[in-house]
């Protein structure tokens, strides 16, 4: 069984949960989003695995997940990303933010989400067990089809691009680094 590490609003530990448990039961918890952009600034995306525990079948950023107690954002970020993805790099640390959110299944999500960014130009080596499928996609036809197909996304990822990538900046920051 997995655990999760339950924060306070100030994003310090707090103890650890059994995930499914604290997402039945909607407890804060540390998370993480990363976003890979490509030299083009396209977002790669994932559509999660159609049997995930919530949000099956949803686009979303390029990797999520939470890390696992005693493990540094650092090493989380780098594992999944590779376990999900077969990518292997280090993303960079752009900002944190906190939700809730009902999910399908009677799942409730409440995260202290730390958005991480970087660079990848390629294509994934997805594990199917975590992803069904994977696209690059310009932000501004991101923020169009997230207009007109909102049910398609994830709810964090909307977050993330209609609120963090604007107020953040990283959409400019990427297209500008590159």
């Amino acid at each position: 069984m997995e655990h999760v590490i339950l924060v306070n609003e100030q994003d310090e530990a707090i103890g650890t949960m059994e995930k499914m448990e604290a997402h039945q039961k909607g407890i804060l918890h540390r998370a993480f989003s990363i976003l890979l952009f490509n030299a083009r600034g396209e977002l790669l995306l994932q559509q999660r695995a159609l049997d995930k525990y919530h949000s099956g079948g949803l686009w979303t950023n390029t990797c999520c997940s939470h890390p696992l107690p005693g493990e540094s954002m650092e090493a989380a970020t780098r594992r999944k990303l590779y376990q999900e993805m077969g990518i292997d790099l280090q993303p960079t640390f752009a900002y944190k933010f906190i939700y809730r959110a009902p999910l399908d299944h009677d799942l409730v999500e409440h995260e202290y989400d730390h958005v991480y960014t970087g660079f990848y130009d390629g294509a994934p080596a997805i594990n199917r067990d975590e992803v069904a499928d994977w696209k690059y996609m310009s932000l501004p036809s991101l923020q169009e089809d997230m207009r007109r197909h909102p049910a398609h996304y994830t709810y964090w990822f909307k977050l993330i691009v209609e609120r963090g990538l604007e107020n953040q900046g990283i959409g400019r920051a990427i297209l500008n680094e590159r």
